[in-house]
């Protein structure tokens, strides 16, 4: 009776925490993805500075600090923000960047540069429940023999991307976590950054696409786990995964394939919904199952690929970003699975696992993928 007691209390757990995965079913709404800021100097010495960003949650100062913006100390200003027609929007901008262009997220030396509003995109109002991504555009002039200057995004704004364009010069991009500030950069010639400084830059932006954002890839990693209770079915299912996703990432990249993300993104639902449903009709692992992984790792792998073009990767550090990023990628998919082993690994030979596990966890699994199709689709 205590045996039984402590299993059906674990099996809770497991459900639970999988239940919190699915309430973050409007991840993509509810989560702060990096700000992109693009940095153009020209020849006459002025300077533009266009800002991709979810506005209402910079104005509400809430970050990438919260996998879910309803538990932001701000939730309620946010929410107001994001249920304001476009032009109520600009002016609530407005008002706050009065004080917010003086914070210093660009200096020219010591000297915290004089930005002005020169245009701001806003959508129009679609679901309130999804982004609006806007863009604010700034314009200034270097003035006293700037050479340098110094990118400092605030803290609750959540992390960053800088992309530099020079004149002749190749595209600069590097990605910030919150609140860092960056070295001092060139104005004119763009000082050469390290292999390992690149690298590690595009392995972060790779790992934390699976942990803690990727809640679809989470899901899909652990639908490939639940159905193996040996290590190799595992291992070939995941090299599957990871040789597709190679492919069509790098493919992406190069802008030899392009599908639109409102294909891409539901056609990821379904695969985890194909994975959940056939972890409970079969309880092994059948020689097409490698195929149909890969199959669903061809389209893992364009979702990758949104993340570094949005980016804006330049074009000599394709090779490094790819790889780097897929690194990272696969690191964050065996932290997956080292942590669901670590939680059922003692398990998986007991012979209540299937029926006390692994189909009551793939039950839940694509009921979530299935609430994200519909969600991606017809809800969207």
């Amino acid at each position: 009776m205590i045996r039984t007691q402590a299993h059906l209390g674990f099996i809770s757990a497991l459900l639970a925490l999988l239940m919190l995965l699915g309430g973050m079913t409007a991840a993509n709404a509810h989560e702060i993805r990096p700000s992109i800021a693009s940095l153009a100097f020209q020849n006459d010495g002025t300077y533009s500075l266009s800002i991709d960003t979810n506005v209402e949650a910079l104005i509400a100062r809430i970050g990438g600090e919260h996998d879910d913006t309803d538990n932001a100390p701000t939730a309620e200003q946010y929410n107001r923000l994001r249920g304001l027609a476009p032009a109520e929007l600009e002016a609530e901008f407005k008002k706050f960047a009065v004080d917010w262009l003086k914070s210093g997220i660009l200096k020219f030396g010591d000297q915290v540069a004089d930005l002005t509003v020169e245009d701001i995109t806003i959508p129009e109002i679609g679901d309130v429940e999804a982004p609006r991504d806007t863009i604010v555009v700034l314009r200034g002039a270097l003035t006293g023999g700037a050479r340098q200057f110094v990118w400092s995004w605030p803290q609750e704004s959540g992390a960053s991307v800088l992309r530099v364009e020079r004149p002749g010069q190749e595209l600069q991009a590097q990605f910030f976590d919150a609140g860092e500030v960056s070295e001092a950069f060139d104005i004119g010639v763009a000082a050469p950054r390290s292999f390992m400084a690149k690298s590690w830059d595009y392995l972060v932006i790779g790992y934390t696409h699976i942990l803690p954002k990727g809640l679809d890839h989470i899901l899909f990693v652990l639908g490939l786990f639940l159905l193996a209770t040996t290590w190799r079915p595992l291992i070939w299912q995941v090299t599957a995964f990871t040789l597709a996703h190679s492919v069509t990432l790098g493919l992406g990249l190069y802008g030899v394939v392009n599908i639109s993300p409102s294909i891409v993104e539901p056609l990821i639902a379904l695969s985890i919904v194909y994975v959940a449903v056939e972890n409970v009709l079969t309880n092994k692992l059948h020689a097409w199952r490698p195929l149909i992984v890969f199959g669903f790792g061809l389209l893992h792998g364009l979702g990758f690929a949104g993340i570094l073009t949005e980016i804006g990767m330049p074009r000599s550090d394709f090779v490094l970003g790819l790889v780097s990023f897929n690194v990272g990628v696969e690191l964050g998919q065996l932290t997956v699975i080292l942590l669901a082993w670590l939680a059922v690994g003692w398990a998986m030979k007991k012979d209540w696992y299937r029926q006390r596990i692994v189909i009551p966890a793939s039950l839940l699994i694509a009921a979530i993928g299935a609430y994200w199709f519909l969600e991606r689709t017809i809800l969207s």
